[in-house]
């Protein structure tokens, strides 16, 4: 009888336990549930001190407009997150709770490096993207980038690489093309554009490691650089049309035609 009566207390107290938990994750389930922590703000701000050059607080907090689901405790912020990236011109995004219905959204605005292609653009990363290009200033010539799709992580490597070079020329790359058959090509800003040929890194699967025969790519460049003042001061003017580094020894310049004059007597 007493082990009885102590079995029937112990049921009892178990279930006393389990029905004061149940109370409590009701409870919590009805706390966290109040509309007080609904989300009600979005802060939305830059990722750095400077203000926001292109991303727009308005456009970011309609990309997100009924795609946020949840309130402060139940929010996925991965979901948050992909949300806010798909917003035009944002490239990366941190989201934070703030206790307790806020939300914290901290923007990596893309920075645009060139035109890629027709209609998208190309940031510092080599990673495409699209946006919309009204918002960029007129007064921002922006170099244009031509190539297959996979190759613009290898172009963003090469304007770079060449831009350092032609510095010390005074001139500057305009426009970088490489072709189907990984031949490339760039148009200065004194008009000239350069035959630079098959480019050796292109065919690789991590073009920015280096590869062999890389250096001859580079030595053709460095050999047009060194020799270049000394054939323009040759040409006393001339305009050149463009220049072909792929041979061996040297380059070829082919001169720009000069226009047919067009003779009074013959016009009608």
């Amino acid at each position: 009888m007493w082990n009885e009566a102590r079995l029937i207390n112990a049921a009892a107290n178990l279930l006393m336990v389990l029905a004061v938990l149940a109370f409590l994750v009701a409870a919590l389930f009805w706390v966290v549930r109040l509309p007080v922590f609904d989300i009600k703000r979005i802060v939305i701000s830059p990722d750095t001190p400077a203000a926001f050059d292109y991303v727009s607080p308005d456009v970011v907090r309609s990309a997100i407009a009924g795609r946020l689901e949840g309130n402060f405790f139940s929010m996925d912020l991965a979901q948050a997150r992909e949300a806010f990236e798909s917003a035009a011109w944002v490239r990366e995004v941190n989201v934070k709770r703030v206790w307790p219905n806020e939300l914290h959204v901290e923007i990596q605005e893309q920075e645009p490096l060139g035109l890629w292609n027709e209609n998208q653009l190309l940031n510092g990363w080599g990673e495409v993207f699209t946006a919309n290009r009204a918002v960029i200033d007129e007064q921002v010539d922006l170099p244009q980038f031509y190539g297959p799709d996979g190759s613009a992580a290898l172009l963003v490597q090469r304007y770079a690489e060449l831009g350092q070079w032609f510095e010390k020329l005074g001139v500057s790359v305009e426009k970088l093309s490489l072709n189907e058959r990984y031949a490339l090509q760039a148009t200065l800003s004194n008009g000239v554009t350069l035959i630079l040929g098959r480019d050796p890194g292109a065919e690789t699967a991590d073009p920015q490691a280096g590869v062999p025969g890389a250096v001859s790519f580079g030595e053709r460049i460095e050999r047009f650089v060194r020799n270049w003042p000394q054939a323009a001061a040759q040409l006393e003017g001339q305009a050149v049309e463009r220049v072909d580094l792929r041979y061996p020894n040297g380059f070829a310049i082919t001169l720009a035609q000069s226009p047919t004059p067009v003779n009074p007597n013959n016009k009608r």
